[in-house]
């Protein structure tokens, strides 16, 4: 390593996240949005280095490129900048997903005795009625009746969904 890259590179670790943020854009020529310390340190110190003793040679550069092909890089878009213009939102239609197989259609009665105690639930197009009370749930009403949560479909001896299938 080159002797005066070392106490630069040291101070890199005591600089705070701004500091480094603005040494980034000056040895990279662009900003960054990160706010990650330890990776900051490892970019710029890199830089610094490959500045100092010579960048990767013609023939790493060119397997790094193969690698780099054959390879998805990014998974995720970037975040776009604070100050870009926003794009024009493309309207997508409302997808409704398919209801659970399981569950009645609505107006239907679900009938079971619980603790000699005749429970009577009635199926709504959102949710399910008990007592004059909507629940989003089966396992809601379940846990209402019971006072503890459990399934409720097997509490209201719904079939399986292998069954209903």
């Amino acid at each position: 390593m080159h002797p005066s890259l070392t106490p630069e590179l040291a101070a890199l670790l005591r600089l705070t996240v701004g500091q480094l943020r603005r040494k980034f854009a000056e040895v990279f020529g662009e900003e960054t949005r990160s706010g990650n310390k330890a990776w900051l340190v490892k970019r710029v110190a890199w830089r610094l280095q490959a500045q100092a003793e010579g960048d990767l040679s013609e023939r790493a550069r060119q397997r790094a490129d193969e690698l780099a092909h054959d390879t998805d890089l990014r998974l995720t878009p970037p975040r776009p900048a604070k100050d870009a213009k926003p794009i024009a939102h493309v309207k997508t239609p409302n997808l409704r997903l398919r209801a659970d197989t399981r569950i009645p259609p609505p107006g239907t009665i679900l009938k079971r005795s619980y603790k000699g105690k005749a429970l009577q639930v009635q199926v709504l197009e959102h949710g399910f009625a008990y007592l004059g009370q909507v629940y989003p749930t089966l396992s809601a009403v379940a846990k209402a009746v019971t006072g503890s949560h459990c399934n409720g479909y097997v509490f209201f001896r719904l079939p399986s969904k292998e069954a209903a299938s």
